[in-house]
């Protein structure tokens, strides 16, 4: 079987005006980044958002394991396969981040003869959206240090600074740092700190604004730091906002690529699930529903992550209505759960996968939560069997659940005809009675008790000293209205990735409460996640080369 980079280099693409006009965009409205890649233009917008919106479903995942679950690839797979059986349909994914693409996880393109292409572009540098996000969070980072530098008339206090630098890396060196050192001229010294680009607040800004207005009055309201007395410091304050508004002018536009079978794919915005809000940008998912009939959008990792940010940050912030979810499983992954060693998943293991699927029927009961209707897809190995299959199927269906098996890796559209066709049947017949699982009013601490004990199973959750000073704080200064971003491992449905399958008992420990008042959430830092990652032993770095005719190789 050819590898995921060799499909992809192989692959007759579309110029992307020929992709476009399957959405009827007009040549005007597309702003060139090459043969195949365009950003779509701020008119576009005006033109079409008095259109009915077409129909949104969302496709999450079972906790993510060494197995593999193929989230992306069966959101590209399913776009495909809507496309076959004659619907307009469009893909809205995030931008994948050079973090992981280096590290171990890979690109995030989808894969097989599911793919969003060119996949090096789009893993690699795509059209800069991420660059342009790093020297925005940079550039105040920057005016931050030299305003206390040229005499500090804020009188920000050096101890309390909290606006962190950024770099689209896994690089742990960088997580605690100590800058200012050297002459009088080269700053003041303090401890400072780096987060990878996914997790910064412009990242999420930028996926939640509407527009530039918007854009530039979420910047504006960045807390960076406070002041002696104890007040927050902004952005607007350092009158960083015009600055930070013009490098990302470009970014704020949704990008548009293509499928291996031509399907139109809006990419833009990429925060991860697990430590950000793991959604695209408001923008592309907004356009896209007055695009296309149907919509075939993801959120990142599990759908303890992804899902319910989904649901209860972008869909209230955007006012968005899922129509139906699409839950994406493998049977490698939930005999992983069931206690089954990597090396032996391909065996036929009716106890440990009667065991693992306890993961499985954790997320259909939090999806049911939020009353959308569910097709749980089967995302097919080779080494899969009827009896694997049939009890699941069976076990779905027992729930209230449409059932699929997916076959997008190995055969593309017609491989997701099945899937198409349940998708299709749920929206056909299942009333989506979306409601996020908690309201606005709810104090920080029940927010973050809702989704712990409704969503990850706890019982309880605690809070570190420092955690419980912040969040009387953050409730002090008028923010506990907003929702909650947890910051969790993605491995388990609790705060620690050693307990797979579906734990009990366990109590979920938040240890730091930040405020992103720019992005509207407050963010919960829950175990021993990181926002900077660091690199394994072996990265996939190790294995990426290019030849002399430029061609990619080791990319998946």
């Amino acid at each position: 079987m050819k590898s995921d980079i060799q499909i992809a280099q192989e692959a007759v693409m579309l110029p992307i005006g020929e992709v476009a006009k399957k959405l009827d965009i007009g040549e005007e409205h597309l702003e060139y980044y090459g043969k195949y890649k365009a950003k779509l233009s701020d008119e576009l917008w005006e033109q079409v958002k008095d259109r009915p919106d077409g129909k949104l479903v969302l496709v999450t995942a079972i906790n993510p394991t060494p197995a593999g679950e193929g989230k992306t690839t069966t959101s590209v797979g399913l776009g495909q396969a809507l496309g076959v059986l004659g619907k307009k349909a469009v893909v809205a994914l995030r931008e994948p981040s050079l973090g992981p693409c280096f590290g171990v996880k890979g690109g995030a393109a989808g894969g097989g003869y599911a793919q969003a292409v060119p996949m090096e572009d789009l893993n690699l540098h795509f059209t800069g959206d991420f660059h342009a996000i790093t020297s925005a969070n940079n550039l105040l980072a920057a005016m931050l240090d030299n305003h206390i530098q040229q005499g500090n008339l804020l009188r920000i206090d050096t101890r309390q600074v909290v606006w962190k630098r950024c770099v689209d890396m896994n690089d742990r060196v960088l997580r605690n740092i100590v800058v200012g050192l050297g002459r009088k001229t080269d700053g003041v010294v303090r401890e400072d700190h780096f987060i990878i680009t996914v997790a910064s607040e412009i990242m999420a800004i930028l996926c939640l604004a509407e527009n530039m207005e918007d854009l530039k009055k979420r910047l504006s309201s960045i807390i960076v730091a406070y002041n002696m007395d104890g007040d927050p410091v902004t952005a607007g304050q350092l009158q960083a906002t015009g600055a930070m508004a013009a490098l990302l002018k470009d970014a704020i536009k949704p990008n548009l690529i293509q499928t291996l079978e031509h399907t139109p794919v809006l990419v833009h915005g990429g925060p991860f699930a697990n430590i950000a809000h793991g959604c695209n940008s408001i923008r592309a998912t907004k356009t896209a529903l007055k695009l296309a009939d149907i919509t075939v959008t993801e959120a990142g990792f599990g759908a303890d992550l992804g899902a319910e940010k989904f649901f209860d940050i972008k869909c209230r912030k955007a006012g968005l209505h899922p129509d139906a979810v699409v839950l994406v499983a493998t049977v490698r992954a939930l005999k992983y759960n069931g206690g089954v060693a990597k090396d032996r998943l391909s065996e036929e293991n009716p106890e440990a996968l009667e065991k693992g699927i306890a993961n499985l029927e954790k997320h259909i009961e939090n999806l049911q939560k939020y009353g959308v209707p569910i097709v749980v897809t089967l995302n097919s190995f080779i080494t899969d069997t009827e009896k694997e299959i049939e009890y699941i199927r069976n076990f779905c269906r027992e729930r209230n659940c449409e059932f699929a098996l997916s076959e997008v890796w190995e055969k593309g559209g017609e491989g997701g005809v099945e899937l198409a066709n349940a998708v299709l049947r749920t929206l056909e017949t299942k009333e989506s009675h979306f409601k996020p699982i908690y309201e606005d009013d709810l104090p920080l601490k029940e927010k973050i008790r809702t989704v712990a004990k409704e969503i990850y199973g706890a019982d309880d959750v605690v809070y570190a000293p420092a955690a419980e000073t912040e969040l009387k704080k953050i409730e002090d200064m008028g923010f506990g209205n907003l929702p909650v971003c947890m910051a969790k491992t993605q491995y388990s449905l609790s705060d620690d990735p050693a307990l797979l399958g579906r734990p009990k008992n366990f109590t979920v420990t938040v240890r730091e409460v930040y405020i992103s008042s720019g992005a509207g959430f407050v963010v919960a830092l829950t175990g021993s996640v990181m926002t900077m990652p660091g690199l394994p032993k072996v990265p996939a770095a190790n294995g990426i080369d290019v030849d002399e005719k430029g061609r990619i190789t080791g990319l998946y």
